[in-house]
């Protein structure tokens, strides 16, 4: 054999060599690219997914916020006529005038003077504009005698300094008590669900 003949060999042995390398190469960078494919595809998916779950979480959030501010705005609202009635309560209450008027000031004040011994020094004060009827009412009391302005819708706040006591029995704290105890049916008429 000659040594071209063993050149020829390596020469032929080697591109063979080559050739299969090269299509090892070829079939791995395809296994890669087929890998990298996948990989691509299922990040893609997964990606997707958590975007759809984001956006429906956001939505979710968006419809939860939503409702509770439109039940905040229900709640206000409600609030606000609650605060008209009371308001037009009291607008009443203030405008009431003669026999009704003399009647309940004439009731809350006997209410006051349970509270008091009979022989006490007993000083009551009222609305300014209601001055001589509380006057002409406590002529019929004993040791009784009106001490002045009290800022209210009208009735009495009555105090003795002996026994230490003062009974508010103006309209505003008896509209107070019954306002705290009728609200929920108050709210319950006016927004019958």
């Amino acid at each position: 054999m000659s040594l071209d003949n063993v050149v020829e060999d390596i020469r032929d042995e080697a591109r063979a060599r080559a050739e299969e390398i090269r299509e090892d190469g070829e079939q791995r960078a395809e296994e890669i690219i087929e890998e990298a494919e996948t990989d691509a595809e299922e990040l893609l998916e997964s990606r997707k997914t958590d975007v759809e779950r984001q956006v429906e979480q956001e939505r979710e959030q968006a419809l939860s916020s939503a409702k509770l501010e439109a039940k905040q705005k229900r709640l206000e609202a409600r609030r606000d006529v609650l605060e008209d009635v009371r308001g037009q309560v009291e607008e009443e209450l203030a405008a009431l005038s003669g026999d009704r008027r003399e009647t309940l000031t004439r009731s809350l004040l006997d209410e006051a003077a349970d509270e008091f011994d009979d022989d006490a020094d007993v000083v009551v004060y009222g609305r300014e504009s209601d001055q001589s009827l509380i006057e002409d009412i406590l002529e019929e009391y004993d040791g009784y005698e009106f001490g002045g302005t009290y800022e209210c819708l009208g009735g009495v706040v009555v105090e003795s300094q002996q026994s230490r006591v003062r009974v508010n029995n103006t309209f505003d704290s008896v509209l107070e008590g019954v306002w705290e105890d009728n609200l929920k049916e108050v709210s319950s008429r006016l927004f019958d669900q």
